[in-house]
């Protein structure tokens, strides 16, 4: 069998493609948005959290309605583990992320909560479609709740005036992600058959990665700027709408309105709880994440990714 080159290709083709589209997508929104006079908070949380989440989303939406439910749900929870564990693990280690009562509390408590339910729904290894309800139902609330206190939103929005061709730019930031998601998970299914890996191990891994991108860059782009703002809401906003809004669609949309989950997402659902407590903990901690705390995130999802890598689980190792 040859080695799927033109697959590896398109890949990174598509992993471009997913982050130019999200970000031609974000951009153009926000200025449409503030033509129409929406406030900053109603882009911040909708529109901007949208666009951000856009890749996982096309992907993850994608990946389900083809029937490859294991890349949805690998992508989903290897994007969260990797926005938690590597860009701000990796991030907290270069600078101190400060931050505040709200975040720790409100947004913080909220992502350990709805965690704890992703953990019960995956116990039985399967997740049916009005499982995937309640998530939606409790991220419309959130948002809902969150618009009905006025709080300000924390992301960092474009100052550009708005132009006729936003329009355009949003529509063909749409196209692109869409696009590229479609080939992105054809590609990525392709090259896990020719090494002999499950779709899982991809989805958790490359995908979960390549679109993880919008993420990566506006972490790394406020660290060179010396902004922290944006850092751990920016974060913990988009792993509550990965998790909530967009696995909660696809569980809905997936033929058979029903997701198998197999034993590797399982304990990958319960290191996703494990992460979010400790993280929501060391913001707590003199409300802060300091270097030594983001290494220590880092690492464990260094072991969550290695385990997914090589097919395993910790109760396989331990026991074997």
């Amino acid at each position: 069998m040859v080695f799927p080159w033109i697959s590896v290709i398109i890949v990174v083709a598509c992993i471009l493609g997913l982050y130019f589209g999200a970000d031609w997508l974000v951009a153009a929104a926000v200025r449409i948005a503030r033509k129409l006079g929406v406030s900053p908070l109603f882009i911040g949380l909708t529109i901007v959290a949208i666009g951000t989440s856009a890749p996982e989303f096309a992907v993850s939406i994608s990946s389900a309605a083809r029937d490859e439910i294991a890349i949805s749900i690998g992508n989903i929870v290897g994007s969260n583990i990797f926005n938690i564990g590597f860009i701000l693990g990796g991030l907290a280690f270069f600078i101190i992320i400060p931050t505040t009562k709200k975040l720790v509390y409100r947004d913080g408590g909220m992502l350990i909560g709805t965690t704890v339910l992703l953990v019960l729904f995956f116990i039985d290894g399967i997740m049916v479609w009005w499982e995937g309800a309640i998530f939606l139902a409790i991220l419309v609330s959130y948002i809902g709740y969150l618009i009905y206190q006025q709080e300000e939103s924390e992301e960092e929005l474009d100052d550009a005036e708005f132009q006729w061709t936003d329009v355009l730019l949003l529509l063909t930031g749409i196209a692109v992600i869409i696009l590229s998601s479609r080939y992105f998970v054809i590609s990525a299914s392709t090259i896990a058959e020719f090494f002999g890996v499950s779709s899982y191990v991809i989805g958790v891994t490359v995908v979960a990665f390549g679109t993880s991108a919008p993420e990566i860059a506006t972490s790394a782009v406020a660290l060179m700027r010396g902004d922290t703002d944006v850092s751990a809401g920016n974060l913990i906003g988009s792993n509550l709408f990965n998790q909530l809004g967009v696995l909660g669609l696809a569980s809905i949309i997936s033929p058979g309105r029903s997701m198998i989950i197999n034993p590797n997402a399982q304990e990958s659902a319960w290191i996703l709880l494990i992460l979010m407590i400790i993280v929501v903990w060391m913001m707590r901690s003199d409300w802060k994440i300091t270097r030594y705390e983001g290494a220590v995130l880092f690492l464990i999802a260094t072991v969550s990714w290695a385990l997914n890598f090589f097919d395993t689980t910790i109760s396989g190792l331990l026991f074997a």
